[in-house]
This record gives C-alpha cells, structure tokens and sequence, in this order.
C-alpha cells in the first residue's frame, strides 16, 4: 500500500483496492441550466461528518427513488483534474438514520444532469452559487475536455469550490469569491 498525508488533520491514508481514483473538473455558471436541457434533477443533503473525511449523502431524484450513501473523500494536493481517492458505500435506510444521528456540518443542493455536466444549484446560505463538474475516467479525458460556454471560470484547483470547504463558508466569504469572478448573485 502507498501512504498519503491529507484530509483532516493531516492524518496518514493508506490507499486499497476499495478507493478509486476521482478525476473531475469544475466550473462557475452565472445561472442555473434552462429547464428544457436538463435529463435527471435530484435534491442532495449532504452531512460532513464532524471531525472526519466523512460525507453522508441522502439523494431524492425526481422519479421517486432516494440514493443514500456514506463517502470519504481523500484530496491529493496537486494541481488537474484528479481530486484524490474516493470511496462509495450505498446504505440502508436504517444505516443512514443511525449515521445520521451523528454530529455534522449540512449542506443542501439540487443537482441537474445536462450532459456532459452535472450542474449543483445551491440552496440556503450557499444561495446563488451554481457549480458545474464533468467527471473522468482518466487523465487524458479530462486534459482534452471542454468546457461549454457557459462555463463562466474553471475552479478545478480553488479548494474553497469543494463540498468540504463550502459547507464551511459564510455566506459573506461566497459573495466575495463570487465577485473574484465577475460574478453578483444577490444583484440578479
């Protein structure tokens, strides 16, 4: 096994058959898809697990069926398209609840597939902020990929475009990130 340093704390990870490696690229949109492009909508609450690499997602589509899983994300700190190494676990409905029951940070968001994106619509504090993120299955896709027009800036490599840092942020310190990119979601 290959030791890595990351996550929280910088607590040694050790790399296993069960992660695999994530390679996506991520963008600003100025507004959210129009509804004619879009092929599958689902709401996603998120739960970063307290003092853990921990994400518990509960995701509603729009057709009924309700996806619930229990994820650790480990970043490797290079620039690109490869994010770290990621880890799926789908859950029971009984799984999640007692998962649930522990302490973390909530983010919440509608998620809109219009391929070759999938488009994050944020909803609460996080309000204005549209995330678009194309995913790989290796290095050359994702160098050779691009963006559609929409895509406003690519924030691949800006740590404070991720989940775990985004559920952390102010809504303040959005709008400020936001305006780095010509961007002024309170003034539409």
């Amino acid at each position: 096994m290959i030791e890595k340093r990351g996550g929280v704390a910088d607590q040694a990870v050790h790399t296993g058959k069960y992660a695999r490696v994530e390679w996506e690229r991520r963008f600003l949109l100025a507004e959210p898809p129009a509804p004619s492009a879009v092929t599958v909508t689902r709401v996603i609450n998120d739960r970063y697990v307290t003092g853990t690499r921990l994400r518990l997602r509960r995701a509603d589509f729009s057709d009924g069926r309700c996806e619930l899983k229990l994820t650790q994300k480990i970043p490797i700190p290079q620039p690109g398209a490869v994010q770290g190494l990621v880890t799926n676990t789908y859950l029971s409905p009984a799984e999640y609840d007692v998962l649930a029951s522990l302490p973390a940070a909530l983010l919440s968001k509608t998620r809109v597939s219009v391929p070759p994106l999938g488009v994050d619509v944020f909803d609460g504090h996080l309000q204005g902020l549209v995330l678009a993120e194309a995913e790989f299955t290796t290095d050359e896709e994702a160098q050779s990929f691009v963006p559609p027009a929409e895509c406003v800036a690519e924030v691949t490599d800006d740590t404070r475009f991720t989940g775990g840092h985004l559920v952390q942020a102010s809504r303040h310190e959005l709008l400020g990130w936001l305006a780095e990119f010509g961007l002024h979601p309170e003034a539409s």
